[in-house]
């Protein structure tokens, strides 16, 4: 039975029990290491390293671990399988492929040990952070065959924090075309039908032209509190789903079906809590299709079909069309059937490519298998790129949407958004770019007519320009870029008086200078933005300096320096100056011991008040020093 596979192989040695288990697991000579770990009981040795790391190390500083890892030593068959798949495979498994289990190291010890301590003043007014800060934290992962168990310990102050690995099955293998889904996980969708994870299995196949797969789970668990508790949480019932698809074709020509099933399961929640709540049920179908007549051309279109039911307990509809469903759906009086779908036309052509879309979602469209999704509205758009003379990139993007479709609303809502950029560059030193993007919202008419009073509308517009320079000798280098920004947001509807609209202009310049024997950095930037509105002016100056160098035959010893200005002003209202400086520093010893010094000063406070004198009394200061071991141990490794 050990040589029927992975699974068996794994098994065996923690549940023998008997002489002739252990004597069938010694005959394997890559299982001799583990099958020495137990006696002629079949029990474990906790002297044996081994199991000392994972029974003892683990288990004997904590009591949950030392009740688990007794499981272990059970002589009941039964649990041993539970406990085995508790811990291996509840502890945050990760997909794995069975080739690669085979090919991974039996056990891996991994992990990081650290401390940052921070230290704070200010004379600037009240804090309620404490003015020392010291924490200590240890994070570990025991991998076993490429699976792995994470555990976190972490100690701030008089706060303590302990993490260990959930009890949350997720196992994804793989056998050529075949992938297992096994607790919790994912299986790719449609996006009008199903995004959410699901607790169950299934199955998906995939090869060269057919795909393949289904699944059964649990959407969402039940939160049944007492109704009596004052902080009893929302209540919900269990969402139980399952879900079928198929496809074939390629990756440019292709048709793909899907069906998903979701409902809520009514005995997970109290009577008491279901007067309030409605338990609800959905069916979803999707079809995914791309055509591509052309290499040029290609067409993609993406639709689907909702029948929901907000409320499981009103009676079903007995027309002839309603109960030829009945098998996987009873449509009832509270059902609802809605669509949703999209389209693409993409055309690749030399040194053009362009892309018209239309999206439409109807109102009230619901799928039990998504966390969220926006409804009733429809929307178009268009995205343009190209090249001009081979330095130039040109690209435009347009789209609208409105919602109202049915023209139930008492008003509609219309929004447009549209840009366009441009980029060259000049050889291999000179760059520039430019941007434009605006933004348009219009409220119109539906059942009732939009007042001019009430009517909203407005517009954004915004503009930058950025263009940088970059020259390289063999002792020095040059950086040299430029920015410009406006934007502007203006209320353009007939009742408008100005007060909403703002208008905001940002300057920035930089320079960055390379000293190669020295091996060292050194930048300088400025920048001023000033916003103007309805009787406000607002302005912010900054300007800083930086030098910065690396030390040492590795380079591993890193310094900088900082010192910054800044200048705020609100028009007849306040006027403030920051100085100060920053230092940093960091060093990696053996690429596995890191340490870090970070330190500030900084005095500010308001200039010329009242026309008087300055005042910069205020005082912030803060330091830091951390440090991190980081190491891996291969407790196990694997023989080849």
């Amino acid at each position: 039975m050990c040589m029927n596979g992975i699974f068996h192989r794994v098994m065996i040695p923690c549940m023998a029990t008997n002489a002739d288990s252990v004597a069938m697991c010694k005959n394997m000579a890559s299982w001799k290491v583990l099958c020495s770990m137990r006696n002629d009981a079949g029990k474990p040795r906790r002297t044996n390293a081994f199991w000392r790391v994972v029974c003892g190390w683990l288990g004997f500083t904590n009591a949950f671990w030392r009740v688990v890892c007794g499981w272990l030593g059970f002589t009941n068959a039964f649990w041993r399988v539970v406990c085995f798949l508790l811990i291996m495979g509840s502890i945050a498994l990760h997909a794995q492929n069975i080739s690669e289990i085979a090919a991974s190291d039996p056990l891996i010890i991994s992990g990081a040990i650290g401390t940052r301590n921070t230290y704070r003043y200010t004379t600037g007014g009240y804090t309620y952070a404490s003015p020392m800060n010291n924490s200590v934290f240890a994070d570990m992962n025991i991998s076993l065959y490429g699976f792995n168990m994470p555990f976190s310990l972490y100690y701030s102050n008089d706060n303590l924090d302990f993490a260990y690995p959930q009890l949350t099955l997720s196992l994804r293998p793989q056998y050529k075309n075949w992938t297992g889904y096994l607790g919790q996980n994912s299986m790719p969708f449609s996006n009008y039908i199903l995004n959410l994870s699901f607790m169950g299995a299934g199955v998906e196949y995939k090869a060269k032209n057919w795909h393949s797969g289904i699944f059964y789970g649990r959407l969402r668990k039940a939160i049944n509190d007492d109704p009596t508790d004052p902080l009893a949480r929302s209540p919900q019932y269990r969402r139980m789903a399952w879900g079928f698809k198929v496809g074939y074709g390629s990756r440019r020509n292709f048709l793909d079906l899907y069906l998903l099933k979701s409902f809520d399961a009514v005995n997970s929640l109290s009577e008491q809590w279901r007067s309030r709540v409605n338990a609800q049920d959905n069916l979803v179908v999707g079809v995914k299709g791309s055509v591509s007549p052309l290499r040029w051309l290609s067409l993609t279109a993406n639709a689907a079909m909702s029948v929901f039911s907000n409320d499981i307990t009103t009676d079903r509809v007995e027309a002839e069309e309603a109960t030829r469903w009945n098998k996987v759906f009873d449509v009832r009086y509270s059902s609802l059937m809605r669509y949703a779908g999209d389209v693409s036309l993409n055309l690749m052509l030399r040194g053009l490519s362009a892309n018209l879309s239309y999206k439409m979602v109807q109102p009230d469209y619901t799928s039990l298998g998504l966390s969220y999704f926006s409804n009733n509205y429809h929307s178009l758009g268009v995205n343009l790129s190209t090249h001009l003379f081979k330095v130039v990139s040109l690209s435009a993007n347009f789209s609208g949407q409105a919602d109202n479709l049915t023209n139930r609303q008492m008003y509609t809502t219309r929004g447009f958004i549209y840009a366009l950029s441009a980029s060259s560059r000049a050889g291999e030193q000179f760059n520039i770019s430019g941007t434009y993007n605006g933004y348009t919202q219009v409220q119109g008419d539906g059942t009732c007519v939009c007042p001019d009073s009430t009517r909203l509308h407005r517009q954004m517009n915004s503009f930058s320009l950025a263009p940088s320079y970059f020259t390289d000798t063999e002792q020095l280098s040059h950086v040299v870029s430029l920015s410009c920004n406006f934007t502007q947001n203006l209320d353009l509807s007939p009742s408008a008086t100005g007060e909403t609209d703002v208008k905001t202009h940002a300057l920035g310049a930089a320079y960055t200078l390379g000293v190669k024997d020295w091996g060292m950095n050194f930048s300088l930037s400025l920048s001023d933005q000033q916003t103007r509105g309805y009787n406000m002016r607002y302005r912010s100056d900054v300007a800083s300096l930086t030098a910065g160098r690396s030390f040492l035959e590795e380079q591993n010893l890193h310094i900088s320096l900082t010192g910054s200005m800044v200048y705020n002003e609100v028009r007849r209202q306040s006027k403030s100056l920051s100085m100060g400086g920053s230092l940093s520093a960091s060093y990696l010893l053996k690429k596995a011991h890191a340490f870090s010094l970070a330190a500030s000063f900084n005095k500010y406070g308001d200039v010329n008040l009242s026309h008087r004198r300055s005042d910069l009394g205020n005082i912030d200061f803060s330091a830091s020093l951390n440090y991190t071991y980081t190491f891996e141990w291969r407790a196990i490794t694997r023989r080849n």
